[in-house]
């Protein structure tokens, strides 16, 4: 099992503090959400909470992931880093495709982005972006992106984007891993047929089992059952060894978890945001590794 470090509503100046001990105590990774803006109101609900209310207030940071997975990746060695989730068709896939292979460059290949389609129609609008279309044109973005990773001139004719043949440089020197978010069934077939890794939502272990019991079918249907496959997960009800090995016998590989809420909760000390990454690792990470 390896373990994650998520990022969420951190505040950004405690980023390159907390990363460097995490690179030397043994977390795998480091994650980052995405939204590139908090809109005082919302058209529609939240649709992973129970009141649709947000997770989060207004005026938390929400730093781009690739600049900051840029800058982190040159004071760690080994750490990854991740998203939980990058809302890919918000955006332009060239942009992206440039953006990641940059980071993955810098990193010297330690990164795995992490996509959904997103849920705020608000912030599709103010990024001229149509929310309908995003899961079909996410299909097409990450076939896109696949191609311009190649460093090669390719060419892409679909229903939402056509272009002939160009090259994207520089090109990163392996092949970049990508994983899918979301727990609709479009989001996990997505997943079993593109991907090489799916992302839970904060979930009871129950669910999480039964929905990679349900991906790994698609994958046999799509003819992928043999590739390697992973899963990040964030339960609600393990916290101890038992949960965790209960969670990996069933495919997961990765715990997106937050440490300094275990011994700390909420907290913007940074002191003892890295005392719980410090503690973590040597009392649940170590032991399980």
């Amino acid at each position: 099992m390896k373990f994650v470090l998520s990022t969420s509503f951190s505040t950004v100046s405690h980023l390159t503090h907390i990363a460097p001990v995490a690179d030397d105590y043994g977390w795998e990774a480091m994650s980052f959400s995405d939204h590139v803006v908090h809109p005082e109101q919302i058209s529609q609900p939240y649709p992973y909470t129970e009141d649709g209310s947000r997770r989060w207030g207004a005026f938390t940071d929400w730093p781009d992931p690739w600049v900051v997975i840029g800058a982190l990746a040159t004071i760690t060695k080994r750490l990854r880093f991740t998203t939980n989730i990058f809302v890919l068709p918000m955006r332009n896939p060239f942009l992206v495709a440039k953006a990641i292979s940059t980071a993955a460059i810098v990193s010297d290949n330690r990164v795995t982005p992490a996509f959904g389609v997103g849920w705020s129609a608000d912030e599709f609008a103010l990024m001229q972006q149509d929310f309908k279309t995003r899961g079909k044109r996410t299909d097409e973005m990450l076939e896109i992106m696949r191609l311009l990773w190649t460093g090669e001139m390719v060419e892409y004719h679909g229903q939402y984007y056509d272009f002939d043949r160009l090259e994207m440089n520089p090109a990163p020197s392996a092949r970049i891993p990508f994983w899918i978010g979301g727990i609709s069934d479009p989001a996990m077939r997505r997943a079993a047929r593109l991907a090489d890794g799916w992302v839970t939502d904060l979930q009871p272990s129950s669910e999480i089992i039964e929905s990679i019991g349900r991906i790994h079918q698609w994958r046999k249907e799509y003819g992928r059952e043999n590739e390697p496959f992973e899963v990040m997960a964030t339960p609600n009800d393990a916290w101890d060894a038992d949960g965790y090995r209960r969670l990996e016998d069933a495919g997961v590989t990765h715990i997106l978890t937050m440490p300094w809420m275990f011994y700390h909760g909420e907290t913007e000390d940074l002191a003892l945001k890295i005392d719980g990454v410090k503690r973590y690792a040597d009392e649940v990470i170590a032991p399980l590794s």
